[in-house]
């Protein structure tokens, strides 16, 4: 017999269905702190990193919407999020371990693409799962667990070159247009870490029926009296009407850049929403045809019908992870010109300050493990709002110190500062949002979500390049400082959610 509530879970039952995180952040923690190096290693200028990094946002914004859908509606002896946690790990094991023997930059920014679906095909059905399993009450406790694995596994990914060099003596520095030895055994040991963590968290976790998450679902939402019967009644002419505006206005946008002769860059927002206009023109069609049977056509409704706090949310997220891809792209870049002094890609200088990045990485991440479990405590002591809007002003202050810090070694001091927004980011908003979802809706939405943190990437990568090059004259240090005020604006709109338990 199902009981009413959802009952609670223990410390060793939510380290168990989270522990797969450690994994996922280990392949994206090599991501984030090594593709810049890979990309200028063979042969990127600066300001072509941005737009190479395309793959990254991308990817998640086609992907996860998707997986979300699916796995909301998969229920078979796996489960219903594990299948997809299994068969993401394949995938991204593979690409991880082909990735740093790219020959050549086409090949590496391909390699990207690959590696960053497969991860995401993993991630976006453990962000639901928390929401499965864990009542309100512990949801926050669950995301916290999530961000210390992301922070402990990132700390081991992104100064895991580092550790290759100075511990064991491989070799960090290599020919032009070659990826260093340390590079390349990093990664073939994170694609091993990757696949076994989440198989653990496969075999160690029991998930719910849907008919159990159901039962759970309503009562939870008469004891809370929360509106969570999330429906769309938009029509076809709706539809029409505004991906009309959405394509003639990307049609004009992409005119615009091809008669100016503007940044190639630029490309990503013109085409970005032509394709959301046709993508309405096509939800029109099916939904005059009555053809819902598909998915699409809900993910498109659901898109224009999410709950207020989810609105409200994106507007934070576009400026926290605006932030995050400038600091991810850029640091390398930053730190090896600002503080040592070199662009040569094949000096033992460059990669000794390319290997100090990873170790900054490691940092923040390992500050971010650290303040995990202490962000839950200061949430219901002040509330989730106003702890979070504290801890993105931390990471603010901390990304524009680094425009005032010129020691290198004292790089770390700001990193605490990002390191405790890093944690609060990859937790409190999902605390906040998985409080107006419904139950059979979790995945979908939560892959929806992923648009406001895929959206602030896609407008970084089309214009931090360009304003590098021309208001910031090639100085990347000042993409840092954009990204720090980013987190400044992203506490404020914070103040504005609605959460709807915390009344």
């Amino acid at each position: 017999m199902t009981p009413k509530a959802k009952p609670p879970l223990n410390f060793w039952q939510i380290w168990n269905m989270c522990f797969g995180f450690f994994g996922i952040q280990v392949g994206w923690g090599l991501q984030n702190a090594n593709v810049s190096r890979i990309f200028q290693s063979l042969g990127a200028a600066i300001d072509e990193i941005p737009i190479l990094w395309i793959a990254a946002p991308l990817t998640g914004l086609l992907i996860q919407p998707i997986v979300g859908y699916f796995s909301d509606h998969t229920w078979n002896r796996l489960g219903r999020r594990r299948p997809f946690f299994l068969a993401g790990a394949i995938l991204a094991s593979m690409a991880l371990f082909l990735m740093p023997n790219s020959t050549f930059l086409w090949m590496a920014a391909v390699m990207l693409w690959v590696m960053d679906a497969s991860i995401n095909i993993t991630m976006e059905p453990f962000r639901a799962f928390v929401g499965d399993m864990l009542p309100d009450k512990q949801r926050t406790r669950g995301f916290a667990m999530q961000s210390f694995f992301i922070g402990t596994g990132a700390v081991i990914a992104s100064a895991m070159p580092w550790m290759m060099t100075n511990w064991f003596g491989i070799s960090n520095v290599a020919e032009a247009g070659s990826i260093p030895d340390s590079v390349r055994f990093s990664f073939y040991i994170g694609g091993g870490t990757y696949f076994i963590s989440v198989l653990w968290t496969v075999i160690s976790t029991r998930e719910y029926s849907p008919e159990e998450l159901s039962a759970f679902d309503k009562e939870r939402t008469e004891s809370l009296q929360i509106d969570t019967a999330i429906t769309s009644d938009r029509s076809p002419s709706q539809f029409f009407k505004t991906g009309g505006i959405w394509l003639v206005s990307g049609l004009i946008l992409t005119a615009f850049i091809i008669g100016l002769d503007l940044a190639k860059e630029l490309y990503v927002l013109g085409l970005g929403f032509t394709a959301f206009g046709l993508l309405q023109f096509l939800a029109a069609m099916f939904k005059k045809k009555h053809m819902s049977e598909h998915g699409f056509l809900e993910v498109m409704e659901d898109l224009f019908a999410m709950p207020k706090a989810m609105k409200q949310l994106a507007v934070v997220q576009f400026f926290s992870w605006f932030a995050l891809f400038a600091m991810w792209i850029y640091s390398t870049g930053a730190v090896t010109a600002y503080h040592y002094g070199t662009t040569d890609t094949s000096t033992a200088l460059y990669n000794q300050g390319a290997d100090w990045v990873g170790v900054l990485f490691a940092s923040y991440n390992g500050f971010a493990a650290l303040t995990a479990f202490a962000i839950p405590v200061v949430a219901r002591r002040f509330g989730k709002k106003i702890a979070h809007t504290i801890n993105l002003w931390l990471g603010g202050i901390g990304l524009i110190s680094f425009l005032f810090i010129k020691d290198p070694t004292l790089l770390w001091i700001p990193m605490i500062g990002v390191g405790i927004a890093w944690a609060s980011i990859l937790s409190m908003p999902y605390a906040i949002l998985s409080g107006s979802l419904p139950a059979n809706k979790m995945g979908v939405f939560m892959g929806i979500f992923n648009f406001f943190i895929a959206i602030p990437q896609l407008v970084a990568a089309s214009i931090l390049g360009l304003l590098v090059k021309f208001l910031f004259d090639g100085e990347a240090i000042f993409a840092l400082v954009l990204g720090g005020i980013s987190l400044f604006i992203a506490g404020l709109t914070t103040l504005l959610v609605d959460d709807p338990t915390e009344k």
